[in-house]
């Protein structure tokens, strides 16, 4: 077992070791979303969702593509500040479900209201399929900040892994598209599915759920198509221009193989002029951001998201 990770992540490394669970690329598809999922509603247990003012389902409508998302209102402020939420799980596996603890943990901590995207996902619906929903929720959200008590001026887009990806992808394309986004938040984003930084073979295996492996099982089922890999709307740090960005938090884990590709892409978006706080944790692994009531650093990282808020929106 890895001897660089916190003791708190270890006794979790241990637990997954004893329940001999697969890895993730070893499934079909189904079976990695049923394993994630049951995962996720034993958290749950554990760890009961935290209570906000309220919480509706509802979808964007058909003049936005129909897609469902979850509101989190954490207090009943009808000009509220809203965060765009987009989950992980490698654009294949993940819910607004196995996410609802995070979402609303984050809605407390912040006080924002928080809007869970649940974009269409591989191998169902390969790329750009996510990235277009992801987009076209969050100009839904900007279009009806009124119904939905939030302030339109004040509109941050956030995701974890595959859901950093996606709103590094989004805001790119905001800004594009002239919308105001008042901030993102990526927390150990895939910004380069290229791969090949030290940090895929320091941490290949070992080191929790997201191996090497199991990045190019994701990357298979999203984007079979190698030639399209390139695109910035898949590896945002392919863009023509990271120029014009609005304030960025970047979030990662040491030991992660996600690692690297974090820390240049907070480096680029500085060099490209854009106001950018970078926050590694040291002996964390992908997925910490999730392990609340596990991880002292998991509840760290969320206040460092709304100290970062607290300061920029």
């Amino acid at each position: 077992m890895p001897d660089d990770v916190h003791p708190q992540i270890q006794t979790l490394l241990d637990t997954m070791v004893a329940l001999n669970l697969p890895a993730i690329q070893s499934l079909s598809v189904q079976d990695a979303r049923a394993m994630f999922e049951g995962f996720a509603n034993s958290r749950r247990e554990s760890y009961p969702p935290p209570h906000v003012a309220e919480v509706i389902n509802t979808t964007t409508g058909a003049d936005f593509g129909d897609i469902p998302v979850r509101v989190y209102r954490p207090n009943l402020d009808a000009t509220a500040p809203a965060i765009v939420y987009f989950h992980g799980g490698g654009h294949v596996i993940g819910s607004l479900d196995s996410y609802d603890t995070v979402t609303r943990y984050m809605a407390n901590a912040t006080g924002h209201t928080v809007i869970s995207v649940d974009y269409r996902m591989a191998p169902e619906h390969i790329f750009p399929a996510a990235p277009m929903d992801c987009f076209t929720a969050t100009q839904w959200v900007a279009q009806n900040a009124k119904a939905l008590q939030i302030d339109a001026t004040k509109i941050s887009v956030c995701g974890d892994s595959a859901g950093g990806n996606l709103a590094a992808v989004v805001a790119l394309m905001a800004r594009d598209a002239n919308l105001p986004i008042a901030a993102q938040i990526l927390i150990y984003p895939v910004v380069d599915y290229r791969g090949g930084t030290p940090s895929y073979d320091r941490y290949a295996t070992g080191y929790g759920g997201l191996e090497a492996e199991t990045v190019t099982w994701f990357m298979d089922h999203y984007i079979p198509d190698p030639a399209k890999r390139d695109d910035w709307r898949a590896s945002p740090i392919q863009a023509a221009s990271l120029s014009g960005l609005p304030p960025t938090l970047i979030i990662t884990a040491e030991c992660d193989v996600l690692h690297d590709e974090g820390a240049t892409y907070a480096a680029a978006l500085r060099d490209a002029g854009n106001t950018v706080t970078y926050q590694d944790y040291a002996g964390m692994i992908h997925g910490f951001f999730n392990y609340l009531g596990l991880a002292d650093d998991t509840e760290k990282a969320h206040q460092a998201v709304a100290d970062f808020l607290t300061h920029h929106v």
